[in-house]
Protein backbone atom coordinates (compact mmCIF):
# COMPACT_ATOMS: atom_id res chain seq x y z
CA UNK A 1 0.00 0.00 0.00
CA UNK A 2 1.55 3.24 -0.75
CA UNK A 3 2.29 5.43 1.98
CA UNK A 4 0.03 9.21 2.06
CA UNK A 5 2.74 12.18 2.26
CA UNK A 6 0.08 15.02 2.69
CA UNK A 7 -3.43 15.49 3.81
CA UNK A 8 -5.60 18.25 4.11
CA UNK A 9 -9.67 18.51 5.10
CA UNK A 10 -12.23 20.92 4.76
CA UNK A 11 -9.21 23.44 3.41
CA UNK A 12 -10.49 27.03 3.36
CA UNK A 13 -9.61 30.56 2.51
CA UNK A 14 -11.93 33.79 3.11
CA UNK A 15 -10.36 37.09 1.83
CA UNK A 16 -13.25 39.57 2.91
CA UNK A 17 -16.34 38.40 1.79
CA UNK A 18 -14.52 36.39 -1.49
CA UNK A 19 -14.01 32.88 -0.26
CA UNK A 20 -11.14 31.11 -3.23
CA UNK A 21 -11.17 28.00 -1.57
CA UNK A 22 -14.32 26.63 -0.32
CA UNK A 23 -13.51 23.30 1.87
CA UNK A 24 -11.86 21.20 0.03
CA UNK A 25 -10.41 17.96 1.14
CA UNK A 26 -8.00 15.53 -0.74
CA UNK A 27 -4.73 13.43 0.18
CA UNK A 28 -1.00 13.26 -1.65
CA UNK A 29 0.48 9.40 -1.79
CA UNK A 30 4.74 9.66 -1.71
CA UNK A 31 6.38 9.41 -4.42
CA UNK A 32 3.25 10.36 -6.76
CA UNK A 33 2.77 12.70 -9.73
CA UNK A 34 -0.48 14.94 -9.23
CA UNK A 35 -2.36 17.35 -11.69
CA UNK A 36 -4.68 20.27 -9.85
CA UNK A 37 -6.28 20.85 -12.35
CA UNK A 38 -9.08 23.58 -13.56
CA UNK A 39 -9.87 26.88 -15.17
CA UNK A 40 -8.21 30.11 -14.03
CA UNK A 41 -9.92 31.56 -11.14
CA UNK A 42 -10.83 27.91 -9.46
CA UNK A 43 -8.47 28.49 -6.64
CA UNK A 44 -5.67 26.25 -7.24
CA UNK A 45 -2.79 28.99 -6.76
CA UNK A 46 -4.16 29.55 -3.59
CA UNK A 47 -4.70 25.91 -2.38
CA UNK A 48 -0.63 25.75 -3.23
CA UNK A 49 0.19 28.79 -1.39
CA UNK A 50 -1.45 27.68 1.85
CA UNK A 51 0.08 24.02 1.38
CA UNK A 52 3.08 25.79 1.15
CA UNK A 53 3.06 27.79 4.09
CA UNK A 54 3.12 31.34 2.53
CA UNK A 55 -0.86 31.77 3.51
CA UNK A 56 -2.49 30.74 6.04
CA UNK A 57 -5.42 29.22 5.77
CA UNK A 58 -9.04 30.08 7.13
CA UNK A 59 -10.09 26.74 8.39
CA UNK A 60 -9.21 23.45 8.17
CA UNK A 61 -6.06 21.07 8.63
CA UNK A 62 -3.24 20.34 6.45
CA UNK A 63 -1.01 17.08 7.77
CA UNK A 64 1.94 16.21 6.45
CA UNK A 65 3.23 12.44 6.91
CA UNK A 66 1.64 9.75 9.00
CA UNK A 67 2.08 11.46 12.30
CA UNK A 68 1.31 15.12 13.43
CA UNK A 69 3.45 17.02 10.49
CA UNK A 70 1.99 20.52 9.97
CA UNK A 71 2.94 23.05 7.41
CA UNK A 72 5.38 24.59 9.71
CA UNK A 73 7.61 21.84 10.44
CA UNK A 74 7.72 20.04 7.57
CA UNK A 75 8.26 23.93 5.51
CA UNK A 76 12.36 22.48 5.09
CA UNK A 77 11.02 19.38 3.44
CA UNK A 78 8.91 21.56 0.59
CA UNK A 79 10.08 22.68 -2.59
CA UNK A 80 7.56 25.74 -4.31
CA UNK A 81 7.69 27.05 -7.88
CA UNK A 82 5.31 30.09 -8.51
CA UNK A 83 3.57 30.77 -10.85
CA UNK A 84 5.98 33.87 -12.08
CA UNK A 85 9.51 33.39 -10.30
CA UNK A 86 11.36 35.83 -9.67
CA UNK A 87 15.49 35.66 -10.47
CA UNK A 88 18.11 38.07 -9.81
CA UNK A 89 18.80 38.41 -13.24
CA UNK A 90 22.72 39.22 -12.87
CA UNK A 91 23.69 36.24 -10.53
CA UNK A 92 24.49 33.30 -12.93
CA UNK A 93 22.45 29.69 -12.41
CA UNK A 94 24.88 28.37 -10.22
CA UNK A 95 25.23 31.40 -7.86
CA UNK A 96 21.47 31.89 -7.41
CA UNK A 97 21.09 27.65 -6.64
CA UNK A 98 23.93 27.99 -4.08
CA UNK A 99 22.44 31.30 -2.54
CA UNK A 100 19.01 29.68 -2.35
CA UNK A 101 20.43 26.32 -0.60
CA UNK A 102 22.42 28.65 2.07
CA UNK A 103 18.84 29.93 2.55
CA UNK A 104 17.17 26.36 3.40
CA UNK A 105 20.04 26.37 5.70
CA UNK A 106 22.76 24.39 4.07
CA UNK A 107 26.10 24.80 4.84
CA UNK A 108 28.30 26.30 2.15
CA UNK A 109 30.13 23.17 1.02
CA UNK A 110 26.52 21.50 0.89
CA UNK A 111 25.39 24.17 -0.72
CA UNK A 112 27.88 24.01 -3.29
CA UNK A 113 27.72 19.99 -3.79
CA UNK A 114 23.85 20.15 -3.89
CA UNK A 115 23.52 22.75 -6.50
CA UNK A 116 25.78 20.92 -9.47
CA UNK A 117 23.88 17.89 -8.77
CA UNK A 118 20.31 19.95 -9.17
CA UNK A 119 21.83 21.89 -11.87
CA UNK A 120 22.63 18.75 -13.56
CA UNK A 121 19.11 17.07 -13.24
CA UNK A 122 17.50 20.30 -14.93
CA UNK A 123 20.25 20.08 -18.09
CA UNK A 124 21.76 23.52 -17.18
CA UNK A 125 25.08 22.32 -16.51
CA UNK A 126 26.46 23.93 -19.61
CA UNK A 127 24.70 27.39 -18.47
CA UNK A 128 25.72 27.31 -14.75
CA UNK A 129 28.33 30.27 -15.20
CA UNK A 130 26.46 32.00 -17.82
CA UNK A 131 24.15 35.35 -15.96
CA UNK A 132 20.53 34.25 -15.72
CA UNK A 133 19.07 37.53 -17.99
CA UNK A 134 20.48 35.59 -20.68
CA UNK A 135 18.15 32.58 -20.37
CA UNK A 136 15.37 31.45 -22.31
CA UNK A 137 11.96 31.43 -20.72
CA UNK A 138 12.41 27.11 -20.40
CA UNK A 139 15.83 28.02 -18.86
CA UNK A 140 14.64 30.01 -16.25
CA UNK A 141 11.52 27.47 -14.99
CA UNK A 142 14.10 24.83 -15.43
CA UNK A 143 16.27 27.03 -12.93
CA UNK A 144 12.97 27.54 -10.68
CA UNK A 145 12.51 24.09 -10.12
CA UNK A 146 15.95 23.06 -9.31
CA UNK A 147 15.90 25.96 -6.92
CA UNK A 148 12.52 24.45 -5.55
CA UNK A 149 14.93 20.87 -5.74
CA UNK A 150 17.85 22.03 -4.46
CA UNK A 151 17.18 21.80 -0.39
CA UNK A 152 16.10 17.68 -1.09
CA UNK A 153 12.04 18.24 -0.05
CA UNK A 154 9.93 15.20 -0.16
CA UNK A 155 7.42 17.61 -1.69
CA UNK A 156 7.42 19.34 -4.64
CA UNK A 157 4.83 21.95 -5.54
CA UNK A 158 4.57 23.58 -8.75
CA UNK A 159 1.96 26.41 -9.84
CA UNK A 160 1.27 26.21 -13.45
CA UNK A 161 5.10 25.34 -14.58
CA UNK A 162 4.32 25.75 -18.43
CA UNK A 163 1.45 28.46 -18.99
CA UNK A 164 4.15 30.73 -20.06
CA UNK A 165 6.56 29.03 -22.44
CA UNK A 166 6.98 28.33 -26.18
CA UNK A 167 6.33 25.01 -27.00
CA UNK A 168 10.47 23.84 -26.65
CA UNK A 169 10.48 25.14 -23.40
CA UNK A 170 6.91 23.92 -22.16
CA UNK A 171 8.52 20.35 -24.01
CA UNK A 172 11.48 20.55 -21.29
CA UNK A 173 9.97 21.09 -18.39
CA UNK A 174 7.02 18.63 -19.05
CA UNK A 175 10.24 16.53 -19.60
CA UNK A 176 12.13 17.00 -16.40
CA UNK A 177 9.22 16.47 -14.77
CA UNK A 178 8.44 13.17 -15.82
CA UNK A 179 11.70 12.16 -14.75
CA UNK A 180 11.14 13.32 -11.25
CA UNK A 181 8.47 10.88 -10.80
CA UNK A 182 9.01 8.53 -7.77
CA UNK A 183 12.19 10.10 -6.78
CA UNK A 184 9.91 13.30 -5.15
CA UNK A 185 6.26 13.59 -5.10
CA UNK A 186 4.85 15.83 -7.39
CA UNK A 187 1.60 18.21 -7.03
CA UNK A 188 1.42 20.78 -9.96
CA UNK A 189 -1.22 23.01 -11.07
CA UNK A 190 -2.51 23.58 -14.62
CA UNK A 191 -5.89 24.02 -16.77
CA UNK A 192 -4.13 22.12 -19.76
CA UNK A 193 -5.58 18.45 -19.28
CA UNK A 194 -3.15 17.23 -22.06
CA UNK A 195 -0.36 18.07 -19.19
CA UNK A 196 -2.30 16.23 -16.52
CA UNK A 197 -2.51 13.37 -18.90
CA UNK A 198 1.15 13.29 -20.28
CA UNK A 199 2.83 12.69 -16.60
CA UNK A 200 0.47 12.10 -13.53
CA UNK A 201 -1.34 9.47 -11.75
CA UNK A 202 -3.74 11.39 -10.07
CA UNK A 203 -5.71 14.25 -10.51
CA UNK A 204 -7.85 16.77 -8.45
CA UNK A 205 -10.17 18.94 -10.49
CA UNK A 206 -10.98 22.24 -9.07
CA UNK A 207 -13.95 24.80 -10.09
CA UNK A 208 -15.06 28.24 -8.28
CA UNK A 209 -12.90 27.00 -5.22
CA UNK A 210 -14.30 23.67 -4.72
CA UNK A 211 -13.19 20.11 -5.73
CA UNK A 212 -15.86 19.10 -9.11
CA UNK A 213 -13.54 15.67 -9.58
CA UNK A 214 -10.86 13.71 -8.06
CA UNK A 215 -8.87 10.16 -8.73
CA UNK A 216 -6.36 8.08 -10.48
CA UNK A 217 -6.42 9.23 -14.12
CA UNK A 218 -6.80 5.92 -14.93
CA UNK A 219 -10.19 5.22 -12.90
CA UNK A 220 -11.26 8.73 -14.32
CA UNK A 221 -10.86 7.50 -17.77
CA UNK A 222 -13.16 4.04 -17.17
CA UNK A 223 -15.70 6.14 -15.26
CA UNK A 224 -16.51 8.45 -17.55
CA UNK A 225 -15.99 6.83 -20.90
CA UNK A 226 -19.08 6.59 -22.96
CA UNK A 227 -19.46 5.93 -26.72
CA UNK A 228 -19.58 8.56 -29.21
CA UNK A 229 -20.06 9.45 -32.65
CA UNK A 230 -19.08 12.10 -34.65
CA UNK A 231 -20.40 12.87 -37.83
CA UNK A 232 -19.74 15.70 -40.46
CA UNK A 233 -21.83 16.82 -43.19
CA UNK A 234 -21.78 18.73 -46.69
CA UNK A 235 -23.55 22.79 -45.77
CA UNK A 236 -26.66 22.06 -47.36
CA UNK A 237 -30.16 22.73 -45.93
CA UNK A 238 -31.02 19.56 -46.11
CA UNK A 239 -27.55 18.26 -44.31
CA UNK A 240 -28.68 21.13 -41.17
CA UNK A 241 -32.28 19.86 -40.68
CA UNK A 242 -30.93 16.64 -40.35
CA UNK A 243 -28.33 17.50 -37.61
CA UNK A 244 -30.51 19.44 -35.53
CA UNK A 245 -33.14 16.58 -35.57
CA UNK A 246 -30.68 14.31 -34.13
CA UNK A 247 -31.53 15.17 -30.39
CA UNK A 248 -34.97 13.82 -31.00
CA UNK A 249 -33.37 9.82 -31.03
CA UNK A 250 -34.19 7.76 -28.24
CA UNK A 251 -30.16 6.33 -28.00
CA UNK A 252 -29.02 10.50 -28.29
CA UNK A 253 -27.82 11.20 -24.40
CA UNK A 254 -26.10 14.53 -25.34
CA UNK A 255 -25.40 16.13 -28.53
CA UNK A 256 -23.04 18.80 -29.31
CA UNK A 257 -24.07 20.78 -32.54
CA UNK A 258 -21.14 22.18 -35.02
CA UNK A 259 -21.72 24.37 -38.76
CA UNK A 260 -20.86 21.23 -40.26
CA UNK A 261 -21.20 18.61 -37.68
CA UNK A 262 -22.62 17.05 -34.81
CA UNK A 263 -20.71 15.23 -31.91
CA UNK A 264 -23.55 12.14 -30.34
CA UNK A 265 -23.28 10.68 -27.06
CA UNK A 266 -25.11 7.81 -26.73
CA UNK A 267 -26.56 4.88 -24.69
CA UNK A 268 -25.71 1.80 -27.49
CA UNK A 269 -23.06 2.21 -29.96
CA UNK A 270 -24.35 -0.83 -32.23
CA UNK A 271 -28.11 0.36 -31.90
CA UNK A 272 -27.11 4.13 -32.77
CA UNK A 273 -24.69 3.43 -35.75
CA UNK A 274 -26.66 0.97 -37.62
CA UNK A 275 -30.01 3.57 -37.68
CA UNK A 276 -27.60 6.65 -38.11
CA UNK A 277 -26.02 4.61 -41.35
CA UNK A 278 -29.65 3.22 -42.67
CA UNK A 279 -30.93 7.00 -41.80
CA UNK A 280 -27.72 8.63 -44.31
CA UNK A 281 -28.13 6.28 -46.52
CA UNK A 282 -32.37 6.64 -46.73
CA UNK A 283 -32.45 10.97 -46.71
CA UNK A 284 -29.15 11.12 -48.69
CA UNK A 285 -27.43 13.27 -46.55
CA UNK A 286 -24.01 14.07 -48.41
CA UNK A 287 -21.60 12.72 -45.38
CA UNK A 288 -18.11 13.78 -45.36
CA UNK A 289 -17.18 11.80 -42.14
CA UNK A 290 -18.93 9.26 -39.85
CA UNK A 291 -16.29 7.99 -36.56
CA UNK A 292 -16.73 5.82 -33.81
CA UNK A 293 -15.58 6.36 -30.46
CA UNK A 294 -15.31 6.79 -26.95
CA UNK A 295 -15.87 10.28 -24.48
CA UNK A 296 -12.03 11.52 -23.43
CA UNK A 297 -11.11 13.18 -20.18
CA UNK A 298 -11.08 16.50 -21.88
CA UNK A 299 -14.93 15.46 -22.55
CA UNK A 300 -15.05 15.53 -18.74
CA UNK A 301 -13.46 18.24 -18.43
CA UNK A 302 -15.33 20.91 -20.43
CA UNK A 303 -19.09 19.05 -18.97
CA UNK A 304 -17.68 19.84 -15.26
CA UNK A 305 -16.52 23.04 -15.92
CA UNK A 306 -19.16 24.18 -17.77
CA UNK A 307 -22.10 22.68 -16.08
Amino acid sequence: MTEQLLSIHELTKSIGSIMPVKGISFELKRGGCTALLGPNGAGKTTTLRMLAGLIPPTRGEIRYGSGDGHTDSWRHRIGYLPQYPKFYSWMSGMEYLSFSAKLSGLSGKEALRRSREVIEMVGLQQAAKRRISGYSGGMKQRLGIAQALVHEPELIMLDEPVSALDPIGRREVMDLLDRLRGEVTVLFSTHVLHDAEEICDDMILMVDGEIAEKGALSELRTKYRQPVLSIDVEPGEREVAWLDSLANRPYVQEIELGKRGAKLMVTDMGVARAALIQELADAEIQLLRFEAGTSTLEDMFMKVVGS
